[in-house]
């Protein structure tokens, strides 16, 4: 195991340490918002402050990456995390509302600034070719956490009350914190100071500078319908999230809390299974957005089945089935959006979160309510529907794009084929007398590995002297470009035209 593996290991053990308090302290605070507020709206207003604090944290989150390391990022938000559970721990018996707020918006946004600059930053502490791999470590440690934080939670409160939970939540955020100082791992692959993008803004005009950059700009289109299929996904999520404490005293009124856990750790088994599975796969269509979209689409309808009444070995193999398609789509969603270059990787995780927040805050409020007057099944498979039909849409609209790239090119794998931008010397292009007009979406931009205009570059139908790379002068009575050649060019005039591909039909080489 090489030093990278190892120290990306100890994080996410250390991460693991802390989403198990997390997940535990939902529970706790959930109860504690009860207790200090007195009703069931207060509880309500509670989270609904968390989860916002998340959403407008991630609309930032992407700047907060580009201006300090992710390092620092995670330490802080680790921190500021450790010191909002102290200061509840140590006034659980006397809190005040206004203190109860301040941490809530403290945690929400702290969890997404950390969760935005760890999952960016994956691609550089293990590299590209192990970032799958390593989102299987992250996707099987939080759902082991998740189970363990859901299942003790009870225990907990009742032999040391609410203090003693914030304390060790309070403790799991200082341990993820101490993990990240003491490793040091390498998270950013340039300093981050605002001399790049002021060098990559060199030479543009001073109105261009000042335009303030859109979250969304540059990113693809494919891009942005996973993210928006993600916040489809997350309100879907919300709806399960909230019926299932009924599902839970239908079936054992007795005792929900073993249903529950039962539930979750059978849905933890499957998302294990589906890091066994994908890390096998390291290429080919596993890994893109039709991938995510059919993943998805497996999801509801597991989940959705899960509230059909179903006996219990097949209500177990249903919760599997969708750990399985739950784990298979996140490994796949965040390794898709890993691919992007590092300085875009911050605005995608952001505009992810904020979107994945937006949608489970959003599917909370909106399946409590429908709960109220509608079965669960109903309300689930409604919820559920939106998410496929959404998945849908993404499949028709990455189906259209089929057939644009390079052969044996995938959606999902943008490193499938050669970076360089030209087929191989030989390959037939079209020339500049090719009636096609250009496509535009595979119009590669001018200087992306192709000489300037003018550079060792023949305008056509000039009478251009020799470029200087041993081709004979050109015949000034031969026909125009674009006209019928009764004669096939020069073995020199092939050199120059065809393996530099500088004519303007090259620039619509296939895939590029």
């Amino acid at each position: 195991m090489t030093g990278v593996e190892w120290r990306f290991r100890a994080v996410v053990v250390a991460h693991a340490v802390s989403a198990y308090g997390t997940y535990l302290n939902l529970i706790a605070l959930s109860l504690f918002s009860y207790e200090v507020t007195g009703t069931a709206l207060g509880v309500g207003v509670v989270m609904a402050v968390r989860l916002l604090s998340g959403v407008t944290a991630g609309l930032a989150a992407g700047a907060l990456t580009a201006r300090f390391t992710r390092r620092t990022v995670m330490v802080v938000t680790d921190l500021a995390q450790t010191l909002a559970m102290v200061v509840l721990a140590l006034r659980a018996s006397d809190t005040p509302l206004w203190v109860l707020l301040g941490a809530v918006v403290v945690l929400g946004a702290g969890n997404t600034f950390f969760n935005v600059a760890l999952r960016s930053a994956v691609p550089v502490m293990v590299g590209q070719d192990g970032r799958a791999r390593a989102n299987g470590v992250l996707v099987t440690a939080r759902s082991v956490a998740t189970v363990l934080g859901f299942a003790s939670a009870a225990p907990v409160i009742a032999l040391g009350g609410f203090g003693v939970a914030f304390a060790v939540n309070a403790a799991s955020f200082a341990v993820s914190a101490a993990a990240v100082l003491v490793l040091r791992p390498r998270t950013d692959d340039e300093p981050c100071d605002e001399s790049g993008e002021e060098r990559a803004d060199a030479g543009s005009s001073p109105a261009r500078r000042k335009r303030p950059r859109l979250p969304v700009a540059g990113l693809a289109g494919a891009l942005l319908g996973m993210i928006a299929l993600r916040g489809l996904d997350a309100l879907a999520s919300a709806s399960h999230n909230v019926a299932l404490p009924l599902a839970a005293h239908a079936a054992e009124p007795s005792d929900p809390a073993v249903f529950m856990t039962r539930f979750w750790s059978a849905w933890a088994v499957g998302t294990l299974l589906a890091h066994q599975v994908l890390k096998r796969r390291s290429h080919g269509a596993s890994w893109g957005e039709r991938a995510f979209a059919v993943g998805t689409c497996a999801m509801s309808f597991c989940f959705v089945a899960a509230f059909t009444g179903l006996p219990a070995p097949a209500l177990m193999a249903a919760a599997v089935a969708a750990g399985f398609a739950d784990g298979w789509t996140e490994i796949v969603y965040t390794s898709r959006l890993q691919a992007a270059p590092d300085r875009q990787r911050g605005r995608l995780f952001g505009l992810s979160a904020t979107a994945e927040q937006s949608g489970f805050a959003l599917g909370t409020m909106a399946a409590a309510a429908a709960l109220e007057v509608l079965p669960a099944l109903t309300v689930v498979g409604a919820f559920h529907g939106a998410a496929v039909c959404g998945a849908l849409a993404l499949l028709l609209f990455t189906g259209g794009r089929r057939g644009t790239g390079r052969p044996g090119q995938t959606d999902g794998d943008p490193h499938s084929h050669a970076d360089d931008g030209r087929p191989p010397i030989g390959e037939n292009q079209s020339s500049a007398a090719d009636d096609r007009p250009p496509t535009g979406a595979n119009h590669p931009s001018l200087g992306d590995n192709h000489p300037p205009t003018g550079k060792n570059h023949p305008s056509l139908g000039d009478n251009h002297p020799p470029t200087g790379d041993n081709r004979p002068p050109i015949d000034h009575n031969h026909p125009p470009t674009g006209g019928d050649h009764s004669h096939p060019p020069s073995a020199g005039e092939e050199k120059g035209e065809h393996a530099h591909g500088t004519s303007t039909g090259a620039s619509q080489l296939p895939g590029s």
